[in-house]
């Protein structure tokens, strides 16, 4: 029975790590986004995604059919959600300057990186955030004209134009 027992347990690890080495790094991208922190300076998103891999750990055996990568990213967008919302964000929020969806809200990125950046259809987003999909189609309209239509830095000076002397 202990042979069993470790035997599962070995296996259960080294499934968990296929998984890992496979996903772990667009998730987190997907974090880093979330976050708009800088891809080589990202505290909250690493924190993000190692918290979500946990939970996901710990549920493993009870998956059952389900796709693991897709339960990490609902966990991953529901911590974010619950943390940016409500408690004020992961942390002292820390948006990159460079990152274009810095200027966004943190509704705003979620549902821009769950729709464009992972391909998650309208009505399942809506779902994961008790939103309706009216509500979602919105906001990513909106964050999507916010992102097409900012300014691109400063606005060039108008300088006169000296009289040539004759």
């Amino acid at each position: 029975m202990l042979e069993r027992h470790a035997s599962r347990a070995t296996r259960r690890a080294r499934e968990f790590e296929a998984f890992v080495a496979g996903a772990a790094g667009r998730l987190l991208h997907a974090a880093t986004l979330l976050t708009a922190e800088a891809p080589d300076d990202n505290p909250r998103a690493r924190r993000l995604l190692t918290l979500s891999l946990a939970h996901t750990y710990a549920r493993w055996d009870r998956l059952r059919g389900e796709d693991p990568y897709d339960r990490t990213r609902c966990h991953l967008a529901t911590r974010f959600a619950r943390g940016a919302w409500h408690h004020g964000g992961l942390g002292r929020p820390r948006a990159h300057p460079a990152s274009p969806l810095a200027t966004l809200t943190p509704q705003e990125r979620l549902i821009l990186v769950l729709r464009l950046y992972e391909g998650v259809a309208e009505e399942q987003t809506a779902a994961l955030l008790g939103l309706s999909p009216e509500r979602v189609r919105a906001i990513c309209h909106r964050a999507t004209s916010a992102l097409l239509h900012r300014p691109q830095g400063p606005s060039p000076t108008v300088t006169t134009a000296k009289p040539v002397p004759s």
